[in-house]
């Protein structure tokens, strides 16, 4: 999904979706942003819905899949584009610019850690773990049981995220769940690479802690913004305010 402004854009942004999602989880952003003047590109990761991946597990760490990142970066017909990861995405994302940060103007933790996952959804992906035998239907099915789905969504969306989990890879599904569960600390990392970061986070986020987004914040000197009447999904549940924080961020503007 590619949205550009009407002029010139003010600049470029790739936007990295997370566990089990995909570029349209960033679809109520795409508007308001390119509104505001930019250019704004939100992918699939390998194995991810209408992308194919390997069937090799291994291929979906963070640092695999940040150099697929890399190299989309590297394809855009921008010189440094803004980059920004959701959840896992952001784990890649990281990766992404440990590897290449010369490639990169900024940086956006879009409620994501500083390692691991930890919590109830961890446990989640590790009871899930022998559903894969079945396959992805199966899978879906168990998922459902620990996440019910939105009762007031519209039926369409409803039927389409189930089209995209289905069709989304299960090699990649499993790969990416071992990937979360063993990502080590690299903030110390990050902060050395100089790029400027924002950390953003709905205030009820329940994959990684708020405070322990605040607490990662201030160890990267990173910028901080909490959003209000938003959990693990702020593009989604709170489109507007996320959409105003990112243009200022990239804009140079106070949060």
């Amino acid at each position: 999904m590619d949205v550009a402004p009407a002029g010139t854009p003010a600049g470029t942004a790739l936007l990295v979706p997370g566990f089990t999602g995909g570029k349209e989880d960033f679809a109520p952003i795409l508007n308001p942003l390119s509104d505001a003047g930019f250019r704004v590109v939100a992918m699939d990761l390998p194995g991810q819905y209408q992308s194919p991946g390997p069937e090799d597990r291994a291929e979906y760490t963070p640092d695999r899949l940040g150099a697929v990142v890399n190299e989309l970066a590297d394809s855009l017909d921008e010189e440094r584009p803004h980059l920004l990861g959701h959840s896992f995405g952001g784990l890649v994302a990281r990766a992404a610019v440990l590897a290449a940060a010369q490639r990169y103007r900024s940086l956006v933790l879009l409620d994501s850690g500083p390692s691991a996952i930890d919590g109830g959804r961890r446990e989640t992906m590790v009871r899930l773990t022998p559903y894969a035998q079945g396959g992805m239907a199966a899978v879906y099915a168990a998922r459902l049981a620990v996440y019910p789905p939105d009762p007031d969504a519209p039926v369409e969306l409803s039927a389409f995220l189930r089209e995209r989990f289905l069709a989304s890879s299960l090699d990649g599904l499993f790969g990416m769940s071992d990937a979360l569960i063993k990502e080590p600390d690299r903030v110390d990392e990050l902060r050395a690479t100089g790029v400027p970061v924002l950390v953003c986070y709905g205030e009820t986020d329940d994959a990684w802690h708020p405070e322990l987004q605040h607490e990662m914040a201030t160890r990267l000197g990173a910028g901080v913004a909490a959003i209000a009447s938003a959990g693990h999904s702020p593009a989604v549940e709170a489109p507007e305010a996320t959409a105003a924080i990112l243009t200022a961020f990239w804009s140079g503007d106070p949060l």
